[in-house]
């Protein structure tokens, strides 16, 4: 340290440098790493990635240490990053190797299900929701300030292993920006984070099938008629005058006798027998 107290100048090279030593001792230890990487100066480019970012840029309570976090999260500073149910983890590279652990409360049964309720028919499927595909009104729910699915500070707690003394570092606010560039590839991580289940905002509409039995079209039913010229029977109609009663079945009577040649003769047809000569 100096007069002042104040630790020497390292370069943002020599630091990365020192932070890359100590992330392969880790994963040599099997510990999963999982470093920020922003392409350009555009943090976040998706739905999901935008709004976190622009959640957390409104909340005045933040504002002081995010422009030094924007720097550190676009120059790869965020070195390793796991967003789990209800926290995130990080590791920082400053002139240490810093650990960040923030706790995130889960979303309110109540919150949630007004959610749900608001948005419901909305979204048609898993894809457009992660997309962020759909409707600027659902959009507007899902992101309302305090009471959509974005946390609000007093649902934050930070930790950081600097000795900066702000409740907020800038090692704190570089992770919170890195979790914004995280959703633009995992948006499903926002859910877990949160505690909620991002299919309870799917609503498929269902048609309900009829109640009632289709009857067949009048053309396709056969009358008697038409069964007796079809198959050549003569059908005996049911006599009966009670009309409640159930109908009963026709009744098709076929007496047949082989001529000579083999082929059937309708009892109707045939020559009367000649009584035998005695």
């Amino acid at each position: 340290m100096d007069f002042y107290g104040w630790k020497p100048y390292v370069s943002v090279a020599e630091r990365r440098r020192k932070a890359m030593r100590e992330i392969e001792k880790r994963r040599k230890k099997g510990h999963p790493i999982s470093p920020v990487t922003i392409d350009g100066r555009t943090i976040a480019k998706t739905f999901w990635g935008k709004s976190w970012c622009e959640n957390l840029e409104r909340y005045s309570d933040y504002a002081n240490r995010l422009p030094r976090g924007r720097t550190y999260v676009r120059n790869g500073s965020v070195v390793d990053l796991q967003i789990k149910a209800g926290s995130i983890q990080a590791l920082v590279s400053g002139s240490e190797l810093y650990e960040i652990t923030l706790k995130i409360a889960p979303v309110g049964k109540q919150r949630w299900k007004s959610i749900c309720e608001d948005c419901a028919g909305a979204i048609d499927s898993l894809v457009e929701l992660l997309q962020g595909r759909f409707s600027k009104g659902v959009m507007e729910r899902i992101c309302r300030q305090s009471q959509g699915l974005f946390p609000s500070p007093a649902e934050i707690k930070l930790s950081c292993s600097c000795p900066d003394w702000a409740g907020m570092c800038k090692h704190v606010a570089a992770v919170l920006y890195g979790v914004g560039a995280r959703f633009d590839h995992q948006p499903e991580l926002l859910f877990r984070l949160r505690e909620v289940d991002e299919q309870e905002l799917i609503v498929k509409a269902g048609r309900a099938l009829p109640s009632t039995k289709q009857v067949p079209a009048a053309r396709k039913v056969l009358a008697e008629e038409d069964l007796s010229a079809i198959f050549g029977l003569d059908i005996a109609q049911s006599s009966g005058a009670d009309v409640g009663a159930p109908r009963k079945k026709a009744v098709a009577k076929v007496t047949k006798k082989k001529t000579a040649g083999g082929n059937a003769v309708p009892a109707d047809k045939r020559p009367p027998r000649k009584s035998p000569k005695r």
